[in-house]
């Protein structure tokens, strides 16, 4: 629905498919594993009040409420084109993510992926709305979400790389404490990094390309028997 920094939009279809009839992401962000799968019954939760106002703002929107926002270009102020403060945030995630928060001006980038879109990003939104209206989103803390059979989505900011990115970014986690927690979740357990980290033994999933030409490869922690279980780290090093 929008970018956010972090999100598993390259590497979605990697992820095991849910084994339960309920989602729960705990580090919801753009979500974008629940929206692949957006007919189960979806909990997010985040820390990030504003990723979530954004988030229920959408799912009161109206195709016209999308459709009818401004085009993005490069440079342009968003804070000078009388949007609300819903609109105003959607639109700046739109923009760029600037140190985990939306952009006020359109980043280069973001104007030529808007500009190259066959289909206008506000339409391909649009078109999707539907998808959410029935999802549960709250702001609020891993820790206090009931631990109930489900299936389990959990992508923190990361051990390495994930210093500056976010509002609530890794100086903020006990990766032991995060480490039992995701152990002891009832139902099928997703857990996101990279090989870098080690407060779980994370199986290499994809070497990806990030921000500035750099590389990283993705991992996965899974309480269940997973296809990258037998995967070689030294292949991905």
């Amino acid at each position: 629905m929008f970018s956010y920094y972090g999100s598993k939009s390259k590497i979605v279809n990697c992820y095991p498919p849910p084994k339960h009839n309920k989602i729960i992401e705990p580090f919801a962000g753009s979500a974008r594993y629940a929206l692949k799968y957006w007919d189960k019954d979806v909990l997010l939760v985040d820390k990030y009040e504003i990723i979530v106002k954004v988030w229920q703002w959408l799912q009161k929107c109206s195709r016209n409420d999308i459709v009818s926002l401004p085009r993005l270009t490069n440079g342009m102020d968003i804070t000078t084109l009388g949007l609300s403060e819903d609109e105003l945030n959607f639109v700046g995630f739109m923009a760029g993510v600037a140190q985990g928060k939306p952009r006020m001006k359109v980043s280069p980038f973001a104007a030529i992926h808007f500009e190259e879109s066959r289909k206008s990003k506000y339409e391909t939104i649009a078109d999707q709305l539907y998808k959410i209206k029935h999802w549960k989103i709250i702001v609020g803390c891993y820790k206090d979400i009931p631990n109930e059979e489900a299936t389990w989505f959990i992508d923190p900011p990361y051990q390495f790389g994930g210093q500056h990115q976010y509002q609530f970014g890794n100086k903020h986690l006990d990766f032991i404490d995060l480490a039992e927690y995701c152990k002891n979740r009832n139902g099928q357990v997703l857990v996101c990094e990279n090989t870098k980290a080690d407060w779980l033994p994370f199986m290499p999933m994809k070497l990806i390309q990030g921000a500035a030409n750099s590389f990283t490869t993705e991992a996965l922690w899974s309480n269940h028997p997973t296809a990258f279980d037998n995967i070689q780290t030294a292949l991905f090093k």
